[in-house]
């Protein structure tokens, strides 16, 4: 096998969030597998932008409208976005952050979140490079710098014992920059776990990437969506310096964006550049009619998001309830966003064929742990921004399922 085959073969998509749709289109079901329990099918592998309880922010259809009918003026924006879209968001950003953002030097408009890291990573990792990441953390981030042929030097979040802060082991940080780790990339609030980092935890890593002079990419597309009464330490914030930092977040998630495919990087002018100059290459800007819809980001009405988090919080609780009535389950309760990562009991059945069973017999669609820590064979990891009924339904499938499968 050549090099670039051995590339392509360690992205591996299979089982990646959104994959699993594809893959069971006009898949035949063993006769094996028995009675398919009754339900109606949900797809937790990534949120459900039809539910009701979650439509897309209000007036974004309208300003996508608004910048069509401004025509090339919009469609062709400079690669790093609209000027002035970019300027209100540098002020929304910085008054988020608690630092100044210069919407000209330090902002980028990127085709999604998942463009924003990509060129990210691709701006601050070459080949041999060695790069600190979290497990488990995001399905992206090892694939990205494997993808850029440097070597990854995993670092452990304890999240199921990590009670006031997320439980990352800084020794092993410090380990990883000691050995050359020259990039440390992780996601606040962790995806999957919906860990958020102490300001402890925050402060040391920016001591850690001041002392050793790495770059920190952080990813906190979720920092919008925090249950009550939880802090959050923005990394750009601390004593961290500015040069040294790249924050991303997006709309796409907590809003219900994710189709109009909009995100933001901000941060180093020097890491920010590259990523200009690499965006100008790969896909030139953020789609340029959509940009318009970052009009509304920052931006909704009063109550909006409180309520939008009220109704998150009111899932997550009765989701948890049916996890930790199930024998031998182990989930942590998320501070931030809409995951679990529930880690099961065990099985007599591998994970890549329960997750399989949970589509084909319970018509319900998880992604399987390993896609965000090899170690994590024991866990699934379920997107709860759905439907209420429908979600706590399908988890007392997935319950049923455990029971029929575990080890007696």
């Amino acid at each position: 096998m050549n090099t670039i085959e051995e590339k392509f073969l360690k992205l591996g998509i299979d089982n990646a969030p959104g994959q699993e749709v594809r893959e069971g289109r006009g898949e035949e079901r063993p006769a094996d597998l028995g009675e398919r329990l009754p339900g109606v099918a949900v797809d937790f592998s990534h949120g459900d932008v039809n539910a009701t309880a979650f439509e897309p922010t209000p007036g974004a259809l309208e300003a996508f409208v608004q910048g069509v009918h401004r025509g090339g003026s919009q469609a062709y924006t400079e690669y790093r976005g609209d000027a002035a879209i970019r300027e209100k968001l540098a002020r929304d950003l910085a008054a988020f952050s608690g630092r100044p953002v210069s919407g000209a030097e330090e902002l980028i408009l990127t085709p999604g979140t998942q463009s924003a890291l990509f060129l990210a990573v691709a701006s601050t990792v070459a080949a041999g490079d060695k790069v600190a990441i979290v497990q488990p953390d995001y399905f992206a981030n090892r694939k990205l710098v494997e993808f850029m042929g440097a070597q990854m030097i995993p670092v452990q979040l304890d999240y199921l014992n990590g009670a006031g802060h997320a439980g990352l082991d800084l020794q092993q940080l410090e380990s990883a920059f000691e050995q050359g780790a020259k990039v440390f990339l992780f996601s606040n609030p962790n995806n999957p776990t919906g860990a958020v980092y102490a300001r402890s935890e925050i402060e040391q890593i920016a001591a850690l990437a001041e002392r050793f002079g790495a770059t920190v990419i952080v990813d906190q597309l979720y920092s919008r969506l925090l249950y009550a009464g939880e802090p959050y330490v923005h990394l750009r914030g601390s004593s961290v310096a500015a040069d040294n930092v790249v924050t991303i977040m997006g709309p796409s998630k907590t809003e219900s964006l994710s189709g109009y495919r909009l995100g933001v990087a901000f941060g180093s002018p020097r890491i920010l550049q590259r990523m200009e100059k690499l965006q100008a290459i790969v896909s030139l800007r953020a789609p340029g009619y959509c940009q318009a819809v970052l009009q509304t980001w920052f931006s909704e009405p009063a109550g909006w998001l409180a309520e939008r988090i009220d109704k998150h919080q009111r899932i997550r609780d009765a989701l948890l309830s049916v996890f930790r009535g199930i024998e031998g389950v182990a989930v942590r309760t998320p501070q931030a966003g809409s995951y679990l990562f529930p880690r099961l009991p065990e099985l007599r059945t591998p994970l890549p064929a329960f997750v399989r069973a949970l589509r084909l017999q319970a018509n319900v669609t998880v992604t399987p742990g390993t896609e965000f820590s090899p170690h994590a064979g024991d866990s699934i990891r379920l997107n709860f921004s759905q439907n209420h009924e429908a979600a706590v339904a399908a988890v007392e499938r997935i319950a049923a399922m455990v029971e029929k499968h575990r080890i007696s």
